[in-house]
């Protein structure tokens, strides 16, 4: 491997919406992250629309439902 081309590494804290954080290795320092498997609908087991950008109207609309 070449000396000095490749970023540092470091233990990154990851910060979820929800409030979760844990640690991953990365070249950040620090993530922000929408979800994580503590509020994710297939690790929690409970129906959550995560709507961006209107996509939920939007569906409904071409439809008609």
């Amino acid at each position: 491997m070449k000396p000095d081309i490749h970023p540092e590494y470091h233990c990154a804290r990851v910060t979820c919406a929800c409030g979760e954080t844990f640690e991953v290795g990365s070249t950040r320092e620090s993530l922000k992250g929408e979800i994580c498997s503590k509020c994710h609908p297939f690790f929690t087991g409970k129906q959550k629309f995560v709507d961006t950008g209107g996509r939920v109207e939007r569906f409904k609309r071409k439809y008609g439902r």
